[in-house]
């Protein structure tokens, strides 16, 4: 009975050791992060992502939509994509950790039994041990793993924002090739009239032979043209196709007309420093350097793990019960090497950080010259160049009619006609992908409207300091 009594009490002394511990380092739940909904803001749409934990068709059953605005395929893509699929995963992976890091070790539990001639004279020794460095390195170890779990946010944030400015590109390339065939065809209609024209003429005695050979190559050779980009165009529409979910799908929707992006009027400073505050690379790179940080004081404990606190008990003739400590002698690794190990790795960190942050000045700079300089020059050419090829294209025309001019002189005004035309269009889609990569370079769609003073800013996600602690 006495020996019971001893038991119970070293092990309620040993409890209320490790209780005081547990206390000092009490640590908070994990953060809750709603990583979908912040994909939804960063991307300037309204509604949910689903997490699947299975993988999904290969093609996702769903409406068929006779129409497909640029809106409903950025939709369409957050939804199936399953590139974002994996990076919300792996936020799940981080949420996992940090449950895991706040769990105290399980505890240790040891029998020793040295038998002898009689049973009641054997050795029984019974020992229960607790990690002791690990609860003390408890806080620290939830602190890097909670800024990991942001560090993965925006991981899947980056993804999610990639796979919205990749699936608003393509739907920009198809506009811009359905434009370029417009632009084609109307081409043809007007060989068609020169070719009747040509024939005429020549049927009156007031052209050649050559004036119809010149004008058939020149239809031949544009029904090759027309036939390339019909595959370009087919060639695009399944690449959309694709990244809405739907590979094997229909691909003949009817796309919104393009429509001008609207002009910028701020400079580009704010664009600077809202790109610094919101890019979630950059997010990603500060709660990494700050996990690395918390890296930096565990190596602290380096020299000391291993070291267990408990009670042990042992019954040679009577029982004997008290506290028990162990612990390596730091004789020969002083953890030296680790915390070498931890700050140089906080240190590349710091450099990673900075190349990061020079590659988005360097995104937003060339994306905000690019659109403010074609939008431009897209202005410029639609108000002066186009009206005079078009009055030039009249005049010859109606010159070739009269026999004031030949077939050339012609067929070189259409010519620039067409090619002017085609320019164009070249420098609106050159424009929307251009707008498209500024929202992208600053941090999203829902970021970029953020800096119009009629729109609310974006959610962001928290920041985190940049300088981890050494």
């Amino acid at each position: 009975m006495l020996q019971i009594l001893l038991l119970r009490r070293a092990a309620a002394m040993v409890s209320a050791a490790l209780s005081i511990l547990m206390l000092t380092g009490c640590v908070g739940r994990v953060p809750s992060l709603d990583a979908p909904s912040m994909i939804w803001r960063a991307a300037g749409q309204s509604g949910g992502i689903c997490f699947h934990t299975e993988g999904g068709p290969v093609d996702v059953p769903a409406d068929s939509p006779s129409v497909l605005t640029m809106a409903d395929a950025a939709r369409r893509t957050l939804a199936n994509d399953p590139e974002i699929q994996a990076a919300l995963a792996r936020v799940r992976e981080a949420e996992a950790d940090a449950e895991q890091a706040r769990l105290l070790p399980n505890p240790i539990l040891s029998i020793n039994v040295q038998p002898s001639l009689t049973p009641e004279s054997a050795i029984i020794t019974a020992a229960l041990s607790e990690d002791l460095v690990g609860i003390l390195q408890r806080p620290r170890r939830a602190s890097a793993a909670d800024r990991r779990l942001r560090a993965a946010a925006g991981g899947a944030l980056t993804t999610a924002l990639n796979a919205v400015s990749e699936v608003q590109e393509r739907y920009a390339d198809v506009q811009a090739v359905e434009a370029q065939l417009a632009v084609l065809d109307v081409r043809r209609k007007l060989l068609e009239r020169l070719f009747d024209l040509a024939g005429a003429r020549f049927k009156a005695g007031e052209g050649s032979r050559l004036d119809l050979t010149t004008v058939e190559a020149q239809r031949e050779n544009l029904q090759s043209d027309i036939a390339e980009k019909r595959i370009e165009l087919n060639e695009s529409r399944l690449d959309l196709a694709r990244l809405i979910g739907r590979p094997g799908g229909r691909t003949d929707w009817r796309l919104d007309a393009w429509t001008p992006p609207p002009q910028i009027t701020t400079a580009q400073a704010p664009w600077l420093s809202s790109a610094l505050r919101n890019r979630p690379e950059v997010q990603s790179s500060l709660w990494e350097l700050a996990a690395l940080g918390d890296e930096v004081a565990l190596a602290r404990f380096a020299p000391w793990e291993g070291t267990d606190v408990g009670v042990e008990a042992e019954r040679d003739v009577f029982w004997s019960v008290g506290p028990s400590i162990s612990t390596p002698l730091p004789l020969f690794d002083m953890g030296q090497a680790k915390r070498q190990k931890a700050l140089a790795a906080v240190v590349e960190a710091r450099h990673k950080l900075t190349q990061t942050q020079r590659q988005v000045v360097e995104e937003v700079r060339k994306s905000y010259d690019t659109f403010t300089a074609t939008q431009a020059v897209l202005v410029e050419a639609r108000s002066k160049l186009l009206p005079l090829q078009e009055s030039r294209q009249r005049q010859s025309e109606a010159a070739y009619r009269a026999g004031e001019s030949d077939l050339i002189t012609l067929l070189v005004a259409e010519e620039e006609l067409q090619d002017t035309r085609s320019k164009l269009v070249e420098f609106e889609q050159k424009t929307t992908a251009a707008f498209i990569r500024l929202q992208r370079a600053v941090g999203g769609p829902g970021v970029a409207a953020g800096l119009s003073p009629t729109t609310a800013p974006a959610m962001q996600i928290e920041p985190a300091n940049s300088k981890a602690s050494s």
